[in-house]
């Protein structure tokens, strides 16, 4: 996958594709419409960013870029390449356990801070996409 040269774009199953960790400096596109929303992304070497409708849905640093990404309250399901390891940080319903899988392996439970977030570390090698999927526990 690599990078998503258009900074993000729509599939035709009508999920999502975004960001480009290879830009040496910030890169954001707003008000893309897809699905009934406006989404916003800022993307380069440090960090990727993705908003919709103003509210935050993902985050890694440094930056990635994701594949497919398919997200709700329920869990999410995407790819995702980068450089090198990354801390993602995704926003679903506060205190609350959803089970996360990486590659296939079921790697426990994970419960939301207050405001909803859930953090997890991927390790990834550059070229090479890792299959992330998250789903309330």
């Amino acid at each position: 996958m690599a990078t998503i040269s258009e900074l993000i774009r729509e599939e035709a199953d009508g999920t999502l594709s975004f960001g480009d960790y290879t830009l040496a400096s910030k890169t954001k596109k707003e008000d893309f419409a897809a699905g009934g929303a406006s989404y916003k992304v800022k993307t380069f070497k440090e960090i990727t960013k993705l908003e919709r409708d103003g509210y935050f849905v993902y985050e890694s640093t440094p930056g990635t870029a994701v594949g497919n990404f398919n997200g709700s309250k329920e869990g999410a399901v995407f790819t995702v390449d980068g450089a090198e390891d990354a801390q993602i940080t995704l926003e679903f319903e506060p205190e609350t356990e959803y089970s996360v899988i990486i590659d296939g392996k079921d790697t426990g439970n994970i419960k939301t801070n207050l405001g909803g977030k859930l953090s997890l570390s991927v390790e990834l090698d550059e070229g090479k996409s890792v299959k992330v999927e998250i789903k309330k526990a």
